[in-house]
């Protein structure tokens, strides 16, 4: 199993609901990156996308894209492909420095442009830079890097893990968000009692980490 998929892929649907849907670009890479598509009166706004052949097809009935926006440093994925394909600006927090993007980005404030999601700051410092995207009404989450349900971040039966290199210390704010669904950068979504899985992941990161450390090393071997 590849750590990261390229080529023709065969993207497939995951995260479905009311505000939107996901995709795996390329479902049998290891790393499982997945992208969102939010669908909001402000338009459609694609969040870390990863392309491959066929995905506008997943999110094209969701209406006109309005933007892309990316939540991490080092998550350039491929926002400049789709800015270019739907003639669009890249989005990124104002606070964010080093954005590995091959483009100027615009920045975002305290909220994703009229939207009713607000932006969330995670991480910020010089090592993890990191954002999250938060519909209170809706209660829609979206963290890119801190939790994933890709198998390199889950420790036994976790339904939703702290990234390896986090476990020791859990950002413990992810605890804060009365949220019914994270949508997550690494794998499906949580679209179930979301607000317990965040809680309980947090809670055993560190007591789980021996475990999750050694999922993480089998999946580089593998």
């Amino acid at each position: 199993m590849p750590i990261k998929g390229s080529g023709s892929g065969e993207p497939r649907e995951i995260d479905r609901f009311d505000g939107g849907v996901g995709w795996l670009a390329y479902p049998d890479e290891g790393m499982q990156r997945a992208s969102h598509a939010l669908a909001t009166d402000e338009g459609v706004w694609l969040v870390d996308p990863v392309d491959a052949d066929g995905v506008e097809g997943i999110y094209g009935d969701l209406g006109e894209v309005a933007g892309v926006v990316l939540l991490l440093d080092r998550h350039g994925r491929d926002a400049v492909t789709f800015a270019e394909r739907h003639d669009v600006d890249v989005y990124a927090p104002a606070w964010m420095t080093d954005i590995d993007a091959d483009t100027e980005t615009e920045p975002l404030g305290d909220a994703l442009a009229d939207t009713a999601y607000s932006v969330e700051r995670l991480m910020d410092n010089g090592f993890w830079q990191e954002a999250a995207l938060f519909d209170s009404e809706a209660g829609t989450l979206l963290v890119p890097e801190a939790v994933g349900t890709a198998p390199f971040f889950l420790a036994g039966d976790e339904r939703l893990g702290v990234h390896p290199m986090l476990r020791l210390f859990p950002p413990k704010r992810l605890r804060e968000f009365d949220a019914e669904r994270v949508l997550v950068g690494h794998g499906a979504g949580v679209l179930d009692d979301a607000s317990d899985a965040i809680r309980e992941a947090v809670a055993t990161s560190r007591k789980r980490a021996p475990t999750a450390y050694l999922n993480a090393l089998k999946g580089l071997v593998s």
